[in-house]
């Protein structure tokens, strides 16, 4: 019970977040949403290498000078399935017009919470595989139940103004105040999910941990480098993203620690 309370804490996070339409009542200020892209950046950055990118090199210790092989691997190929995904799934991306993937006759904001929902899915998989490393304590290198329940509040803590940048867009499209909350908060709810798959493939494939630990870092670094940071780096007031990247990034290093 205990893995699954801490398995909902990004979860109520994206609901925080989302629940920013009932209390704002227009756009998000430019300047802080420059910050919160900046301040999710870092969690996301962080959490990759402390919390995947180094346990997974740990567990691999045993091959020696080829302990990163599995780590880099794995990077590699979560960042290829993002890409993939990406490629086959129609969204939009906050400030643009031009969506990405097939053509599709989908509304914008129904797309611009597929983009929200994508960039979820490595976040889940970051979580549960941080679980089940924890749960394995017998595997040398492995994950302690601290270092997932602090990645866990890291994720829950980039998911705020995740949640509020997906809401607020519907609301000011048009939307009830309930309807953006829903769709904002359900944009969340691909992140339990996957966390539990994520765990249940860890089970039976326990000697490929250090793959998966690598691989959910690699599909959240691709998040960041190909969206999260082109968007903060976009328009006026990037130097506040840049600044709040390095106090998202101190934060979630010294949660893990």
């Amino acid at each position: 019970m205990t893995v699954f309370w801490g398995l909902m804490i990004p979860l109520a996070g994206t609901t925080l977040g989302s629940a920013c339409v009932f209390f704002l009542k227009d756009k998000l200020n430019e300047l802080l949403q420059k910050g919160l892209l900046g301040f999710a950046s870092g969690v996301m950055v962080a959490a990759s290498v402390w919390s995947l990118l180094i346990p997974s090199m740990d567990m691999a210790a045993g091959m020696g000078r080829l302990a990163f092989v599995p780590a880099a691997a794995g990077m590699l190929l979560g960042m290829a399935f993002l890409l993939g995904m990406d490629r086959v799934i129609p969204h939009l991306h906050l400030g643009t017009q031009e969506a990405e993937g097939p053509k599709t006759s989908l509304k914008k904001t129904t797309m611009l919470v597929l983009a929200v929902t994508l960039h979820n899915i490595p976040e889940g998989m970051a979580v549960g595989v941080v679980y089940a490393g924890s749960m394995q304590p017998e595997q040398v290198g492995s994950v302690s139940f601290a270092s997932a329940f602090a990645l866990a509040v890291g994720i829950a803590l980039q998911n705020v103004p995740e949640g509020a940048i997906v809401a607020m867009p519907l609301r000011q499209a048009g939307m009830s105040r309930v309807k953006a909350f829903t769709l904002g908060m359900l944009s969340g709810a691909v992140e339990p999910l996957g966390a539990l798959l994520t765990i249940g493939l860890a089970a039976v494939f326990a000697p490929m941990m250090p793959v998966m630990l690598s691989f959910a870092a690699g599909a959240m670094l691709y998040v960041v480098v190909e969206e999260l940071v082109p968007e903060m780096a976009q328009g006026t007031h990037t130097n506040v993203g840049t600044v709040l990247f390095a106090v998202g990034f101190s934060l979630m290093m010294a949660m893990d620690y």
